[in-house]
C-alpha cells in the first residue's frame, strides 16, 4: 500500500510501459474540459446578451408608452383647438354639410353619334 501511494507520488504511471494508455486517457480528459469551460464560457456570454436585450426592451418599452400618451395628448380636440386659436384659426359656428356629387350618365356609342 505504501509502494503505491509512493509510486503515485511519483508519478510512475506516466513513465511505465504502459504509459501510453495513460497518456491517451489524460490527453482526453484536458480536451474534455477544454470543451466544457469553453461551452460555459459561451453559455454565460448569452445570459449577459439576455439580459442586455431584456433591459433595452423595457427601456423602448416605456419610451414607446410615453410617445404614445404624449400623441393622445396633441390629437385631443381641446389641444388643437388652442394651437389654433395662438395662429386666430377658430372653429366654425356652422356645421359642415355633406356635398354629394352625381356622376353623370356615360353616353352609350348610339347616343354620342345622334347628338
Amino acid at each position: 500500500m505504501k509502494t503505491s501511494i509512493y509510486n503515485l507520488l511519483k508519478a510512475r504511471f506516466l513513465i511505465d510501459e504502459d504509459a501510453v494508455k495513460n497518456w491517451r486517457f489524460i490527453v482526453f480528459l484536458i480536451v474534455l474540459a477544454i470543451i466544457m469551460i469553453a461551452n460555459t464560457q459561451r453559455y454565460e456570454q448569452k445570459i449577459f446578451k439576455i439580459a442586455e436585450l431584456t433591459s433595452e426592451v423595457k427601456e423602448l418599452r416605456s419610451e414607446f408608452v410615453d410617445r404614445r400618451s404624449d400623441l393622445m395628448k396633441l390629437r385631443m380636440e381641446s389641444t388643437v383647438s388652442q394651437k389654433m386659436v395662438e395662429k386666430e384659426i377658430f372653429p366654425s359656428t356652422v356645421p359642415p354639410v355633406k356635398i354629394k356629387v352625381k356622376k353623370e350618365e356615360e353616353k352609350s356609342l348610339l347616343k354620342k353619334i345622334w347628338q
